[in-house]
């Protein structure tokens, strides 16, 4: 009985590690990990504007120094400070009395070379019929000819300076050139001014328009001549957004008049100048802006999420779903980065499906769940970037 009760109980353990044996693989096989869940984006074509956010400072589109054209004592301010004014406005009066004293000098001049002149000319035309009929000599009569011409000439310089003495007249009120927003005045009532002092009675600004001009490095001139190009069919210019110390924009319109031809030595920087309509009068001369200026256009670029590129030594790589839904990794050649996201410029193309998140658990070949990549708030984008 024993002999026998143990091959029962040996047959009975075979059975079962034969059971046990066919039962592995297929639990094995049950058990093996499901597909990598992913969030991807399909690649589609975009216009890519590229711009540059650069400091600039303000400047007004004309600027008049007010200074006096004669010499006297300021008699009257014709104008309130920090008002708008028109061209040809008078804004001071210097004392006029000199002026016209010698107006009265002057015409009381010309008046005299006049009668000399008819005195003359009377003689010269008695000496004239007396010379045919030989009753005085030839010398006479050229004499009185020549008195009559320096006569004439006398009332020409009589009249010239008569229009110098009312020109000095008129220039004893003096008017702004242009029309603007005059700044405070610079000399007071009863002060002696004369042409040649070297500071201004006031200063007269235009700032409906402004310049701005920005300081660029020479080095990324060559992009921004590109755009200039791409724009010159257009007759408002390069456009460009003023910005505020915030950021925020002004609600003004800008365009990119040139870009200078000398690099300044010390900063290797070239100047560009735009001009800016400024109807509100936001924009004041000496205030410093940011200028966001366009550098590059690209109809139809490709565009990857920061966070779906992965870098191996050095290189950039991004994974790429087939049609298998089964990954690869790729190579990418990149360019600018804006605004979250990089411009491929090669190793890519419009249709392929990219991996932004779920990159982790990743390996070449595996089997993955894609669902569309819903973009996160800007907040939260910045959180992830910054890991």
């Amino acid at each position: 009985m024993t002999i026998r009760h143990s091959y029962r109980y040996g047959g009975l353990c075979a059975l079962l590690l034969s059971v046990l044996t066919a039962c592995g693989p297929v639990e094995q096989e049950a058990a093996a990990p499901p597909a990598a869940r992913v969030s991807v984006v399909t690649l589609a074509p975009i216009t890519l504007e590229l711009t540059e956010d650069l400091p600039a400072r303000v400047l007004p589109f004309q600027v008049a120094e007010i200074r006096p054209q004669v010499s006297g004592i300021v008699q009257r301010r014709l104008f309130e400070q920090g008002t708008d004014v028109s061209a040809g406005q008078p804004l001071f009066d210097i004392n006029p009395a000199p002026f016209r004293a010698e107006v009265e000098t002057a015409e009381a001049a010309l008046q005299k070379a006049e009668a000399e002149l008819a005195h003359a000319r009377a003689q010269s035309a008695r000496l004239e019929s007396l010379v045919r009929g030989q009753s005085v000599s030839r010398q006479a009569y050229d004499d009185a000819v020549s008195k009559s011409q320096q006569a004439a000439a006398e009332v020409a310089q009589a009249r010239a300076t008569l229009s110098r003495r009312r020109l000095d007249l008129e220039f004893s009120t003096v008017a702004s050139p242009i029309a603007g927003r005059i700044d405070q005045e610079l000399v007071t009532v009863g002060a002696l001014v004369t042409s040649s002092d070297s500071t201004p009675m006031a200063r007269v600004q235009q700032i409906d328009q402004v310049y701005v001009d920005v300081r660029r490095s020479a080095s990324a001139l060559a992009s921004l001549q590109d755009a200039l190009a791409s724009h010159s069919s257009l007759d408002s210019g390069l456009p460009v957004t003023i910005l505020g110390s915030n950021g925020t924009p002004y609600e003004v319109t800008g365009r990119l008049l040139f870009s200078g031809i000398n690099v300044e030595a010390s900063t290797g920087d070239v100047l560009l100048r735009v001009l800016v309509d400024n109807p509100n009068r936001r924009l004041l001369p000496g205030m410093f802006v940011r200028s966001r200026v366009p550098y590059a256009r690209y109809d139809h670029a490709l565009t990857v999420p920061q966070q779906s590129v992965v870098r191996i030594g050095g290189k950039p790589y991004v994974w790429v779903v087939g049609a298998a839904e089964q990954v690869e990794m790729v190579a990418v050649q990149l360019g600018e980065l804006v605004e979250g996201s990089y411009r491929v410029q090669d190793g890519l193309t419009e249709g392929q499906r990219v991996v932004v998140e779920g990159i982790e658990r990743l390996t070449e070949g595996a089997d993955v769940s894609a669902v569309a990549w819903q973009m996160s708030s800007p907040l939260e984008a910045s959180v992830a970037s910054s890991h």
